[in-house]
């Protein structure tokens, strides 16, 4: 392999190496070396992010600048429901123990965060104590919640969190509402940071499964037209990738181990490895 990235469109990613490759001119030397382009297809922009960062990690390719990925942070939301301290709030380790659940990971502290301050002005969880001090005590007031909202607050934010669909939309149509009512009484840099809020929203909780909570191992196949494309997952990170050519019937005899939740983005990926060996 000889670089690695990611981008929104493949087609134009690919031509700009033969065009004007502005801040990248140290890839000029690269380009007469070429001779495949492979692709994999993600669901989501986190989930490229984290595939791109697995990748640099293993491969090291030599014309990578960097071989972190990117400068996104990996962290994770806690989530805590305790009588005492609840609330949300972005940590970069999972503590072991306690009553704190987490959710994650995830890569970008600033877009982690700002989707923590969005649910929490929505499911303001934090001011359920049962003894709040008296500032907490005047917002909770006002906010309309207390003690007894505490475990439906939680689950609602375990829901989303937890990918919910129906959960998610909830949220990001509030404040989707506050952002257009901020923008009405033309108060842009309230309606900005919402804005923000939401974009980080989708952020967190769009597909994404190249790396997991747990440190499982397994392998995922996919197969098409006499392309086989080949995934590790080791310690939960999907960070081994490639592909050959394969008859049908050996890929038969090797895809019983592919998990079915992978089975879509295997064949989708084989697909295309197919269409761009053509």
């Amino acid at each position: 392999m000889l670089y690695l990235g990611r981008a929104v469109s493949l087609r134009r990613r690919v031509y700009s190496y033969w065009g004007d490759l502005r801040g990248r001119a140290h890839l000029a030397d690269m380009v007469p070396q070429i001779a495949q382009v492979e692709a994999v297809a993600c669901d989501s922009a986190h989930e490229a992010a984290w595939l791109e960062r697995n990748l640099l990690r293993t491969s090291v390719p030599p014309w990578n600048r960097s071989r972190e990925g990117g400068q996104e942070t990996e962290v994770w939301i806690r989530l805590r429901d305790s009588a005492r301290s609840p609330g949300i709030g972005v940590v970069h380790d999972r503590l072991p123990g306690g009553r704190s659940r987490y959710f994650g990971p995830y890569l970008g502290g600033q877009k982690v965060r700002d989707a923590v301050s969005g649910l929490s002005r929505v499911l303001p969880l934090a001011y359920t104590a049962d003894q709040p001090a008296g500032s907490e005590r005047e917002l909770a007031r006002l906010l309309g919640v207390g003690p007894g909202d505490r475990a439906w607050l939680a689950r609602q934010l375990a829901a989303v969190l937890g990918r919910d669909q129906a959960a998610v939309a909830r949220v990001r149509g509030m404040l989707a509402s506050r952002r257009d009512a901020a923008v009405a009484q033309l108060s842009f840099e309230l309606a900005a940071k919402l804005h923000a809020e939401i974009e980080a929203l989708d952020w967190v909780t769009a597909e994404q499964k190249v790396t997991l909570p747990e440190a499982a191992d397994f392998d995922v196949r996919g197969w098409a037209d006499g392309i086989l494309v080949h995934f590790e997952i080791r310690a939960g990170r999907l960070c081994i990738w490639g592909q050959r050519r394969c008859a049908e019937e050996t890929f038969r005899s090797q895809c019983g181990d592919t998990p079915p939740q992978w089975t879509a983005f295997a064949a989708r990926n084989a697909s295309l490895a197919a269409q761009l060996t053509r």
